[in-house]
């Protein structure tokens, strides 16, 4: 038996040990029901693209910076911070022991929603949103082997789950779901620095916020 961290593994290797298949989907609407921003919604968009804006002009944006600065108020716009919701930050995964591979995964995860049943948190978290984010220096796909390898573990008790992976800029969204094999869907890339692009990213993100809500 041996064991490897998440963040070493190639999407190649992923697909390999947790038997995943990939699909491209053109289209947010086939999966979630994108509504129109408010003009404060508009208002904070602009606010938060022009932030980064000026900070990727000065030069190198850390991964702390991303999250405290982009990943923090998005999340905040979009109805993330509520009591039925509860956000933890750079949590241990599960171990995953991969059968007929002898082998184990570990690794962190950079973000996790999760709901909450009754004011307590449920046995086996129900994952809302796993976000892994990157220096601005990475190509935004070097985060998926990380992120398919974390939410991996939510299939067995849930029938599907949404991520997403960024680097500041770019951000790259990935629906999960159960099956033999797992699929996860690869979604159009959005950009932060394009106003509809933008405008779009929060419209997915309040969609995913609802659509758990609901269940």
């Amino acid at each position: 038996m041996y064991t490897i961290d998440a963040r070493n593994l190639s999407l190649e290797k992923v697909q390999q040990l947790l038997k995943f298949e990939e699909q491209l989907n053109n289209s947010f609407t086939s999966l979630v029901s994108l509504e129109s921003l408010t003009e404060f919604e508009q208002q904070e968009m602009l606010q938060i693209r022009d932030l980064f804006r000026s900070y990727y002009a000065a030069g190198k944006i850390s991964e702390g910076q991303i999250k405290f600065l982009l990943i923090a108020p998005l999340m905040k716009l979009a109805g993330f911070y509520q009591p039925s919701i509860k956000i933890t930050l750079e949590e241990n995964i599960a171990d995953i022991s991969v059968e007929d591979e002898d082998t184990i995964i570990k690794g962190r995860m950079d973000i996790l929603a999760v709901n909450k049943t009754q004011g307590r948190i449920v046995t086996t978290p129900f994952w809302i949103l796993v976000i892994e984010s990157k220096n601005r220096s990475f190509n935004v796909f070097e985060g998926l082997p990380q992120l398919l390898t974390y939410a991996y573990t939510s299939l067995e008790q849930q029938t599907s789950v949404w991520g997403v992976t960024t680097n500041g800029m770019d951000y790259q969204f990935v629906y999960l779901q159960q099956g033999n094999p797992p699929i996860y869907q690869l979604l159009p890339k959005l950009d932060i620095t394009r106003p509809e692009s933008s405008s779009e990213l929060l419209q997915v993100l309040k969609a995913i916020r609802q659509e758990y809500n609901a269940q």
